[in-house]
């Protein structure tokens, strides 16, 4: 019997399991800078920044400022000034004004992101299967309302639920997103649902503590991936192989 024939529903994280970006920061940065009539940022310098501004503010103002009512635009102009601080840059208010309104227009379309191949057929397949598909996601709004759709993932025809963690105040790794989306699935038991992800701490640990059945993608080859079969984990290279995998008679999961 194969494990599809054992699910209701499949969950899946979105950023590295459905999407991914295209380039690095330190392209959206600099041309956000040239637009305003400015030097290129020294890429490094950025990237480190903005590594250090990005984990300060999740760590003091968690799911984009969810529980003090952060606006969505403040939360991230705070994190984008400080990682052009962080980096060496301080620019005049004015300047910085031009510079953020690019960035943050740039990271609210489709243009820094790429869909994987398998991506939209997977999730048609599965919905075709009569299974529900959800997304589990630590990403803010624009995600659900912008993103997603202007890539072609729409809502209704591709998923039909999201647990976004900006809109719903608690992300990943807390089980109690996964909690979340069993809720939005109907109530779902657990063990009727999988859910797909490509990392070990924020998508497989915790989806199984709520007794939900877990597989991780390794699409880019990561070193970690041995130790996740080590530990018992199914990890499949794509989407594709985790369809074959699906339907499968011999597919089981622990």
């Amino acid at each position: 019997m194969s494990m599809l024939t054992k699910l209701r529903c499949i969950t899946l994280d979105v950023t590295g399991t459905l999407i991914a970006y295209k380039g690095e920061l330190g392209d959206y940065y600099c041309m956000a800078a040239k637009a305003a009539g400015l030097p290129c940022p020294d890429y490094k310098r950025v990237h480190e920044g903005f590594k250090i501004a990005y984990t300060h503010m999740a760590k003091e103002h968690p799911c984009f400022g969810f529980a003090e009512k952060i606006p969505n635009i403040l939360w991230w102009k705070t994190c984008v000034r400080d990682s052009f601080a962080k980096a060496g840059y301080d620019y005049d208010e004015e300047t910085f004004e031009k510079v953020f309104r690019r960035i943050y227009s740039t990271f609210g379309s489709a243009a820094p992101y790429t869909m994987f191949s398998d991506s939209k057929p997977f999730l048609k397949w599965a919905r075709k299967e009569g299974l529900l598909v959800g997304l589990v996601s630590n990403a803010e709004y624009r995600y659900q309302d912008v993103i997603l759709p202007a890539m072609g993932l729409n809502q209704d025809s591709e998923w039909d639920f999201g647990v976004f963690s900006g809109l719903e105040g608690v992300e990943k790794p807390d089980p109690k997103i996964y909690k979340l989306a069993l809720e939005r699935a109907g109530n779902i038991a657990p063990e009727e649902v999988l859910h797909i992800g490509d990392s070990m701490r924020k998508d497989y640990v915790p989806a199984k503590s709520v007794g939900m059945h877990a597989l991780l993608l390794d699409r880019f080859k990561t070193p970690d991936a041995q130790e996740w079969r080590k530990s018992g984990a199914t990890v499949l290279p794509d989407l594709v192989a985790a369809q074959e995998w699906l339907s499968s008679e011999k597919s089981t999961v622990e």
